[in-house]
């Protein structure tokens, strides 16, 4: 058996596997509550070692699309609470991805219709989100402008994660997973060509940190750091979020911080093959091998996760080099809700449909059956 089969000790949890169900955004939660229909999907793919949840907003400010499931509500915890007993009951590992969409987001998806709240008062261009047009339909709308936060309404965010863990905790998830990654509120802080302040979460190379280490510790003080993970996206360009000539750097200063909190992995969603002109696979290649070797080595003790472009091949071959412990694949998992019997067995994969990655009922989204020889 090749060790992205072997079952593996990820901080406080053990998985049965290395491959990890990554996080994707799903739109079906009718009220922003996971339901039955939330339950069944992740309980059919529960066979993976880890599953990520899709992005749970921790509060309605934080929130940047319908129909996400939310984790700041008695009624979302109640919610989820369904799928973390379905998960459990096959065997599986279930982590909640905690989710601010800072400045990515729109007025009709904020409490009393104010701006959305960023590290930032400039709005990201050429965004659109998911809220309510002018006519009040769902549909994909201009990101507004943002308002940036105060000093004290930061610490005020901060707490709305860690109330969210706590919230995780109670819904029965095995851990959170922070969304620091794709553009979104914590990017904000760290990417010094976006972050604008000039209080103690500026853009200097400490204060950029600060957020993020602010959030980590809060919730270590309250479910442990061993039921931690973060997501991140070092060389992603999505939302305008710009290269910086730090970003090394930037994210090796992180890794650091986070190994010495003994927080339980660092999952790294890689986008140079999107970042890297002319798309270039062998500097793509390059770049996110010498990002892994930095983070991994500043990090020490945290697992590492790699997400994006994932393959087969290309998983056995990283584990097996040391440069990641967990191998994370996203839409494959859509179509193959058995996955990883298929790549265990070399079976084929089924091919997902994109029309219904998002929104709808049933179809595309639990109606993919899994492997069944002719």
């Amino acid at each position: 058996m090749t060790e992205l089969f072997q079952s593996y000790d990820l901080g406080e949890v053990q998985l049965s596997n290395r491959i990890v169900m990554a996080p994707m955004t799903r739109s079906r939660a009718a009220n922003d509550i996971a339901d039955e229909r939330t339950a069944l999907y992740y309980a059919q793919r529960a066979t993976a070692g880890l599953m990520v949840t899709e992005g749970s907003p921790v509060s309605r400010e934080g929130q940047g699309y319908l129909f996400n499931p939310g984790i700041y509500s008695d009624e979302q915890v109640a919610g989820w609470r369904l799928t973390t007993d379905s998960v459990h009951a096959v065997g599986g590992k279930i982590f909640a991805q905690l989710w601010h969409v800072g400045r990515v987001s729109h007025t009709s998806l904020q409490p009393n219709g104010a701006a959305p709240r960023s590290a930032t008062s400039k709005p990201t261009t050429n965004a659109s989100v998911f809220g309510y047009d002018d006519n009040g339909q769902p549909g994909f709308v201009p990101a507004s402008v943002p308002s940036a936060l105060s000093t004290q309404e930061v610490g005020r965010v901060v707490q709305d994660f860690v109330t969210a863990a706590i919230n995780a905790t109670k819904a029965g998830f095995d851990g959170v997973e922070i969304h620091a990654a794709n553009g979104y509120l914590f990017e904000q802080f760290l990417n010094p060509l976006v972050n604008d302040r000039t209080d103690r979460y500026s853009a200097s190379p400490d204060n950029r940190l600060r957020f993020a280490l602010e959030v980590v510790d809060g919730i270590a003080a309250a479910i442990g750091a061993g039921r931690i993970g973060i997501r991140i996206s070092p060389y992603g360009l999505l939302f305008d979020m710009p290269h910086y000539p730090e970003i090394l750097d930037t994210y090796e200063a992180l890794a650091r911080e986070l190994g010495r909190r003994g927080i339980a992995y660092i999952h790294v969603m890689d986008q140079t093959k999107v970042s890297v002109a002319p798309k270039d696979a062998t500097a793509s290649d390059d770049r996110t091998i010498e990002l892994l070797r930095r983070i991994k080595a500043a990090a020490g003790k945290p697992a590492i996760i790699l997400a994006g472009s994932m393959t087969l091949d290309r998983a056995h071959a990283m584990i097996g080099e040391g440069l990641i412990d967990l191998a994370a694949f996203g839409q494959p998992f859509i179509a193959n809700p058995d996955l990883v019997r298929r790549f265990a067995d070399g079976l084929p994969l089924a091919t997902p449909d994109r029309d219904t990655y998002y929104g709808g009922g049933l179809k595309g989204y639990v109606d993919y059956p899994p492997f069944r020889a002719r």
